[in-house]
């Protein structure tokens, strides 16, 4: 019987579609695409979307960094079978405790996500009652309200816990703490970046915060390398870090990890999906993102980081000799003490010998063949920063040759 004779019969059955559906090969049955193999689809060019060379560094907005084979092949497994969430959460949090000398650890919708969960878990505890009133009337509801953070820590992601409810309390001094804190103190708070800034720094903040009692939160979003980090602030007493695994990490983007005291991290998952009538409840990360988080840390934590340094150094020698060759032009290679620890490149230029400014080079590279982004922002007309360590293989010579052309272009 043909296929075509079978589908008119079953026209006629009173379950007919639902007969004929148990007919088709499971694949088709849900949904899954039939096609044959051939050329895989590349939707970045079918939707025309812009891909670059990227040469600033570990941006949101520029999607961050790739992730390498190991977290891919995680992920690809993953998605073709069923798990429970909270079970997939239990193992990947075990699994990355122990590699960051916590107590626990859960992987989260990035930092920001960390930050909030974590300031959720010390306000709720294990109240189930504390947790479905989150962020509303947090003082009617016996729960504590303020947070105290430095001035110079202001930069704006301390959103992410005032999402809670909390009231942030600036302070700049040791006294300024002893004089904030109150009845309604609910923990303080430290953003690693700007430690430098600030009057009181990390191991005093914790004699203050031991001192009245209350638990430190810290946000090391962007600041790993050095691969220490990872543990350090752990080790030295934090009650929660969060960190961002999207970035150096070369996890998911939408990825990232709160790790630090046991009680903090259940009461976070508590105010955290799968659970309902949670602050938490729109912060999902997937099974297949818990996992390649898990293969990420685990490939970044054992990878030979003096050589990759050795290849960022080499990779900044193969741009900054070329781009030298150009009269009036000259570099300068820092490092950040912190966040994005890695080498970055400011190329400089005589203003009288090549008529660019800082703006118009950023535009002729990203409208170019090949695409190429770097810092292009910034006060200073006659300089360009950029770094090497989202560089593909190859690409740092793209990168110098770009770079000498419209420098050169712009002589007089």
């Amino acid at each position: 019987m043909k296929r075509r004779d079978i589908i008119k019969r079953l026209g006629f059955l009173p379950l007919g579609a639902g007969v004929f559906g148990s007919m088709l090969p499971f694949s088709a049955a849900r949904g899954e695409s039939t096609r044959t193999q051939g050329a895989k689809r590349n939707l970045l060019k079918e939707l025309g979307i812009r891909t670059f060379i990227n040469a600033a560094g570990t941006y949101t907005a520029m999607t961050a960094s790739l992730m390498h084979d190991e977290v891919m092949e995680a992920i690809e497994q993953s998605a073709k079978e069923f798990c429970m969430l909270e079970e997939v959460q239990d193992k990947v949090g075990e699994k990355i405790a122990k590699m960051v000398h916590a107590e626990a650890a859960m992987v989260t919708a990035g930092a920001f996500s960390a930050l909030t969960l974590g300031m959720a878990g010390i306000l709720t505890g294990a109240d189930q009652k504390k947790v479905k009133q989150l962020p509303h009337r947090l003082e009617e509801s016996g729960m504590k309200s303020e947070v105290i953070l430095q001035k110079a820590h202001f930069d704006g992601y301390e959103h992410a816990l005032a999402n809670t409810g909390v009231t942030i309390i600036p302070v700049e001094t040791a006294e300024d703490v002893d004089r904030a804190v109150n009845e309604k103190t609910a923990s303080m708070h430290f953003l690693n970046w700007h430690a430098p800034e600030g009057k009181i720094q990390h191991e005093e903040w914790l004699a203050l915060a031991k001192k009245h009692n209350l638990p430190t939160s810290i946000d090391i979003a962007a600041d790993v390398p050095p691969v220490s980090n990872l543990w350090k602030f752990n080790d030295m007493g934090f009650s929660f870090v969060a960190l961002s695994g999207g970035k150096a990490i070369c996890g998911p983007q939408s990825a990232g990890i709160l790790m630090g005291k046991k009680d903090i991290i259940a009461a976070a998952r508590l105010n955290n999906f799968p659970n309902s009538v949670t602050i938490g409840r729109g912060m999902k990360v997937n099974k297949e993102e818990m996992l390649g988080m898990y293969a990420a840390l685990d490939r970044y934590i054992n990878q030979d980081h003096d050589k990759e340094w050795k290849m960022w150094e080499d990779r900044v020698k193969t741009i900054t000799s070329e781009v030298e060759k150009i009269n009036g032009v000259t570099t300068t290679v820092t490092v950040p003490p912190i966040a994005n620890h890695n080498p970055k490149i400011t190329i400089s230029w005589d203003s009288n010998k090549i008529k660019l400014t800082r703006r118009d080079l950023g535009r002729k590279l990203r409208k170019g063949s090949p695409s190429i982004e770097v810092m292009s922002w910034g006060d200073d007309q006659h300089s360009i920063d950029l770094t090497v360590f989202m560089l593909k293989s190859g690409q740092d010579k793209i990168v110098a040759k770009r770079l000498r052309e419209e420098l050169s272009g712009g002589n007089v």
